[in-house]
């Protein structure tokens, strides 16, 4: 084989780089790269942009970590070691003058220590514990302040009303079938049930749906974007899985589990009351 031929076939492969040990590792597994695309959701460019030794264009410096160690992971190499040279490989590129990335959240030489983390998370449960309570102790239907009077009285004294309030209350699909709709193309998505039997996967485009079988037992769902996938209940939008870009797996997807998100979205949502 020529030396033209051999540059041809690997155009801007690095002989020891993380790009080349993943596609050689890749090729001994006989692989394709549309199947690594398939099997880890990394977009086919960005799994090309890796093998070919350009780290530093990948969107940013968690893309380059992220991808690299899911694609080792696949083909059987350290994760460890492929993510520390990924990391020497940026480094490397900045020095040359190459544009640094942008921060990666990821990073621990670059993220608090973890006893800091887990103090901040316990403080971030207890805020949001709080503004739950006091959601439900003063905004909840049906709940007010306390009475003013003795109970006995106010029963005695107030006229009957009808129980309308209270049956709506019961009324909002707390059955009914569960559909998730996709308002993105290409919206990877596989539901599944409690003895991991898969239900439905495919790539969704926009407007595509799949309602949950009502005799599934257990159903589940994972994808890479649930901000895409919005969710109705006998007909009623519930709030989605995440807003985040993120990836989410066994999360139970039953009318029951996903009504009772509702109320702890919406204390999310509420404002804390001023003192006073």
């Amino acid at each position: 084989m020529s030396d033209d031929e051999s540059i041809e076939q690997e155009p801007a492969v690095e002989a020891g780089g993380v790009g080349a040990r993943l596609k050689r590792a890749r090729e001994a597994a006989g692989l394709e790269l549309a199947q690594v695309a398939a099997e880890t959701r990394i977009p086919q460019r960005h799994l090309l942009t890796i093998e070919n030794g350009a780290l530093a264009d990948l969107p940013a410096r968690t893309y380059a970590v992220g991808f690299s160690r899911t694609y080792a992971r696949l083909v059987g190499l350290d994760e460890r070691e492929i993510v520390d040279q990924v990391r020497i490989e940026l480094a490397e590129g900045e020095d040359r003058g190459a544009a640094p990335t942008r921060f990666e959240p990821g990073d621990p030489a670059r993220v608090p220590g973890r006893g800091l983390a887990w103090f901040a998370l316990f403080a971030a449960v207890l805020l949001v514990g709080g503004i739950y309570a006091f959601y439900r102790s003063y905004f909840a239907p049906g709940l007010g302040p306390a009475p003013l009077q003795d109970p006995a009285t106010q029963v005695a004294s107030r006229p009957q009303q009808p129980s309308a309030p209270a049956s709506e209350a019961a009324t909002p699909a707390a059955s009914g079938p569960v559909v998730f709709t996709s308002e993105m193309d290409g919206t990877w998505v596989k539901f599944y049930d409690a003895a991991g039997e898969r239900l439905y996967e495919a790539q969704m485009n926009k407007g595509d749906s799949y309602t949950i079988p009502a005799d599934a037992d257990g159903p589940q769902v994972w994808t890479g974007r649930p901000y895409a996938l919005a969710i109705t209940v006998g007909g009623r939008p519930v709030p989605k899985l995440s807003e985040d870009d993120e990836v989410i797996k066994d999360v139970p997807v039953t009318a029951a589990a996903l009504l009772a998100r509702a109320p702890r979205s919406a204390a999310a949502d509420e404002p804390p009351a001023s003192g006073g």
